[in-house]
């Protein structure tokens, strides 16, 4: 059977972007494959400390020392047929849980050798999500991000697909926070106009990793 996770660098759970993981997740569900979903802020966890010991001669390919609440997430990763990464942008990057994640799990797999320049013999598809409050057109501003995420998953030898979903709703009720350049009616009914179309999206990108051929990923048990 497929396998597909759904990573959430958001801290929220039930925000934006956690609603477009499960469309993703319930999309790759509807063609048969198991899903789940992982939240990183229920996690404790490091980002990368530079120790090096993945790139050691004789060391375990694939492995990273540090032990922590990630390690299990990765390994389960390693052994996925897909994963879906989703962030919010804050302050022009993702969120510092998912850029912890991608240091981790995107070093290991990254080689110092001449003739190769990763190190998983596998293939994993993927896809990143992305939410933001800034409009459509100024989305471009974080263009690198987009860029370097799908080099990072490209190097898991799958295909990689993308969401971006800006003009997000960010509070209930704009009146409780000091957020007055904000337009609170706009701002809903952008969401009641975009969001849907964004969460169909992340359904067909899930049916898509969920059709993926079973066991593509040789590293499955």
């Amino acid at each position: 059977m497929t396998t597909v996770i759904a990573i959430n660098g958001s801290p929220r759970k039930n925000g934006n972007t956690a609603a477009l993981l499960q469309k993703a997740l319930d999309g790759a569900a509807s063609v048969g494959a198991e899903t789940e979903m992982i939240h990183l802020i229920d996690l404790n966890y490091r980002g990368c400390i530079s120790c090096f010991a993945c790139k050691r001669k004789g060391a375990k390919p694939m492995a990273c020392a540090m032990n922590d609440g990630l390690s299990p997430i990765m390994e389960k990763a390693l052994h996925s047929d897909a994963i879906i990464c989703g962030s919010p942008i804050y302050l022009g990057d993702v969120t510092s849980l998912m850029r912890a994640f991608i240091e981790r799990f995107g070093f290991i797999n990254v080689s110092y050798e001449k003739k190769r320049n990763h190190n998983f013999t596998g293939k994993i598809n993927a896809a990143f999500f992305y939410t933001m409050n800034v409009p459509k057109p100024l989305h471009l501003l974080f263009t690198y991000v987009y860029l370097f995420n799908t080099g990072i998953l490209r190097k898991f030898n799958g295909k990689v697909e993308q969401l971006i979903s800006a003009d997000t709703l960010q509070f209930g009720d704009y009146s409780k926070y000091d957020a007055s350049s904000f337009d609170e009616e706009k701002k809903k009914e952008a969401r009641a106009k975009k969001f849907p179309k964004d969460c169909r999206k992340a359904y067909e990108i899930g049916r898509r990793l969920g059709g993926s051929a079973s066991s593509s990923n040789s590293l499955k048990s």
